[in-house]
């Protein structure tokens, strides 16, 4: 979509963040099906079946690919429609353990695992500080942000050994506050009311009324409730429950640290506006896409 692009557009640099962001984003062609096998999950509305961490899915076949990836969420494997490792799959098969599948090495098969769950935590925190170092409202913290990231890549790196036994929650924390203040400051130069409802239970709620230009929503349930038509533009979105939520002709084009993963939990429609480095859910309407 072409338009001209006012003052509220310029929050980030989005052709400098969808860049920068494509080597976080899973390339399940150089992966060996780790999120088919790694996690666990349980029966549900997610799943069709219980799945023991460490046990492939039956589903898996034998060159890596999902046998019924075309009618996933018609046969009750909606979770795996929105799951994403943000790039830890092929960062781990190809890199940490250099090609070598868990199939052919069953020997290595338990340290891929859980350097696997490792790797996407660290990636989903470089998602969010690749992001971050695009803002220009928190440029007075950019010196932070970067070193930050530097350290996180360097984890990236580990060997195998190093990786699994890495203190990932010791790492996350100082990130944490330094992208909190970072949202503080971005979300300071927001025209709107700035609403906070952090961690707030909004399952279910009729939110069209609201202004969210601005909004706090880290760590929100917003499960279900109803954003249609919404402007939420520079509102904050880090780790949101968006299991659901109606986003149909919503503005999401400059909201920060929105993931791939909550679009896809989303329903939206061909008017619904997201970040240039996402990209369009299967299961939503074709049509016009993000900003």
């Amino acid at each position: 979509m072409s338009e001209e692009r006012g003052p509220a557009e310029s929050l980030h640099d989005g052709d400098l963040l969808s860049r920068s962001q494509l080597s976080l984003r899973a390339d399940c062609e150089r992966c060996f099906g780790l999120c088919c096998v790694a996690p666990a999950f349980a029966a549900s509305a997610d799943f069709a079946i219980d799945k023991a961490a460490g046990q492939a899915c039956p589903n898996l076949e034998s060159d890596s690919r999902c046998g019924i990836h075309p009618q996933l969420r018609q046969v009750g494997f909606r979770g795996c429609t929105v799951y994403d490792c943000f790039g830890a799959g092929q960062q781990v098969a190809q890199v940490t353990f250099g090609g070598q599948d868990w199939r052919q090495a069953p020997q290595t098969a338990r340290q891929m695992f859980d350097a696997f769950a490792i790797m996407r935590q660290l990636h989903e925190l470089l998602w969010y500080l690749t992001e971050a170092l695009t803002l220009s409202s928190a440029r007075a913290l950019h010196g932070a942000l970067r070193l930050a990231l530097d350290e996180t890549q360097r984890l990236a790196q580990n060997r195998p050994a190093d990786l699994v036994g890495l203190d990932v929650a010791a790492h996350r924390e100082p990130i944490n506050a330094l992208l909190q203040r970072t949202s503080e400051l971005l979300r300071a130069d927001v025209e709107g009311p700035k609403i906070d409802r952090s961690g707030a239970d909004l399952i279910g709620a009729d939110l069209r009324d609201v202004d969210l230009r601005g909004a706090n929503l880290r760590g929100a349930y917003v499960i279900a409730a109803d954003l249609s038509g919404c402007d939420l533009s520079g509102a904050d979105l880090t780790g949101a429950d968006c299991r659901d939520i109606d986003i149909r002709g919503a503005d999401l084009a400059r909201t920060i640290f929105l993931t791939q993963s909550q679009i896809d939990a989303a329903i939206g429609d061909s008017h619904t506006r997201f970040p240039p480095a996402l990209t369009r859910p299967a299961h939503w309407p074709s049509g016009q896409t993000a900003g």
